[in-house]
């Protein structure tokens, strides 16, 4: 039994890390950081034109239809080209929402826009991830949203916003009447965050009559993708601690040939494989609707930040002084694996999930 990708599937992951190479250099993503463009239109751009954004979108509304799997290959390059654009918001949850729970209209309205990279659309389908205790919660009356949402993707830069509102997923025109945005502060400002206010924002339903179904199955999909991209990163900061490793010397030889540093890169390598292998799990339970994906997406989001973090940390401290400097991509791989570990729930609620998930199995 084959537990990997096909060639074909990798032969597409080679091109799409070829292509992020050329568009997802240093330089793009310093550019977000510093604060000049919300996202990186470039690699926005270059993604759309390789059909990567639209890999799992059907063909018959401007995608590919490859597939979920193939997605998860292109987020772990993603994550390893620190790619800052909004592949969260717009396409792990927006898109395949609305593919699975939007009317034909909204379907074609929206797919097609998503797949060439012509809209972004932010999305919170799990309200106890983006709310502080001072917000008036989420409400849906008379076709209109009231309340407010933190931390929120992307928010300054999207056209809408895909909501889960009363057990019902709703679009949101950000540019209407009755919304307010507020950028906010992030530890990564490669991936900006905005508070979203809405006052009697006119709201458009999806077909789905159970939103809460629909929106808990494509966050478990969006967490499996996120591991991925986790693991992207993780694999890039190891690799860049190993090279540096090789290429430091001290009292004569290179540092990689001392046994607590070899050790170190070893023990990093194995958190990989471990965080590696829950992805690929989750992949599986993603692509075929198994009904393992709960317990799959939860298990591959433990492993993954908790590799990343690791191997962040990690890179940093073997790069020794140099490391902590402004100039390395060791703060971009930190600030990256902290708003990971965060943005789509805490490790401590995968943790939680993951343990229901085994309880109810065991009973």
């Amino acid at each position: 039994m084959n537990f990997d990708f096909s060639d074909d599937q990798r032969r597409l992951q080679d091109e799409v890390r070829r292509v992020l190479a050329d568009h997802s250099t240093n330089v793009h993503v310093r550019r977000v950081l510093d604060g000049a463009a919300p996202f990186c239109a470039d690699t926005w751009r270059e993604l759309a034109a390789l059909g990567a954004l639209g890999i799992a979108i059907p063909e018959a509304h401007g995608g590919s239809g490859m597939g979920l799997l193939e997605l998860c290959l292109v987020a772990e390059e993603a994550g390893r080209a620190l790619v800052a654009a909004p592949l969260l918001p717009s396409i792990y949850l927006a898109a395949e929402a609305i593919r699975r729970a939007g009317s034909a209209v909204q379907q074609a309205a929206w797919l097609p826009r998503l797949a060439a990279g012509e809209a972004v659309i932010a999305a919170v389908l799990d309200e106890r991830n983006h709310r502080v205790l001072k917000d008036p919660k989420l409400s849906l009356a008379d076709g209109k949203v009231s309340g407010a949402v933190q931390a929120v993707p992307d928010g300054m830069a999207a056209e809408a916003a895909l909501l889960l509102v009363d057990g019902r997923l709703v679009l949101v025109d950000l540019r209407g009447e009755g919304v307010e945005r507020h950028a906010l502060k992030s530890l990564d400002p490669t991936r900006p965050l905005a508070r979203l206010v809405f006052d009697g924002a006119v709201a458009e339903a999806l077909d789905a009559a159970d939103g809460a179904t629909v929106a808990a199955q494509v966050v478990n999909g969006a967490a499996v993708l996120l591991a991925f991209e986790q693991v992207g990163g993780a694999a890039r900061a190891l690799h860049a601690a190993r090279d540096h490793a090789l290429q430091r010397r001290a009292f004569g030889r290179a540092i990689g040939s001392f046994q607590g540093v070899k050790h170190k890169l070893a023990e990093l390598f194995a958190q990989i494989e471990i965080a590696r292998a829950h992805a690929y799990y989750g992949a599986w339970a993603l692509a075929t609707g198994a009904a393992e994906l709960p317990r799959a997406a939860a298990a591959a989001r433990v492993a993954a930040t908790t590799a990343y973090n690791a191997a962040a940390e990690e890179s940093l401290h073997l790069h020794g002084g140099i490391g902590y400097t402004w100039e390395l991509d060791c703060h971009l791989h930190l600030r990256r694996a902290r708003w990971l570990g965060q943005i789509l729930g805490s490790e401590h609620a995968w943790r939680e999930k993951l343990a229901s998930a085994l309880i109810e199995e065991a009973a």
